[in-house]
């Protein structure tokens, strides 16, 4: 009996893991253009190549008179560090998915600033 009350329970624990992890990986797989929240940023794929990701990154910044205070440039990414108005450090990290598509996930604050985010995310992709 109590075999089959763990099994059970085994059983249900699976079954929500995996519908969360599915939920993730929808949400993820929505494809270019879709906005996501998650941990505390906002992310998005773009249809745009990486290299005039990061050239707009750089203009929305100064767009919205955030000073770039970090710029590491890797192959693989790249990550822009400013303040946002507030005073909150912001992040912005651009990923080459393609040649043609390009992540950006914008934080703002440690706990994640869902508005100014979001800010951030439309001032870029109006530069692209």
């Amino acid at each position: 009996m109590f075999r089959k009350i763990a099994v059970c329970i085994v059983s249900v624990l699976l079954v929500v893991t995996l519908t969360g992890c599915a939920t993730v990986l929808v949400a993820g797989a929505g494809g270019a253009g879709t906005a996501y929240w998650l941990s505390g940023k906002m992310s998005e794929t773009v249809n745009k190549p990486y290299a005039k990701t990061i050239k707009a990154s750089r203009k929305a910044l100064k767009s919205l008179k955030m000073p770039i205070t970090e710029d590491t440039e890797k192959a693989d990414v790249t990550q822009l560090m400013s303040t946002y108005k507030d005073g909150s450090k912001t992040w912005i990290d651009i990923r080459p998915v393609t040649e043609k598509t390009t992540k950006i996930d914008v934080r703002v604050g440690m706990r994640g600033d869902k508005e100014g985010s979001e800010k951030i995310l439309k001032a870029i992709k109006r530069r692209l």
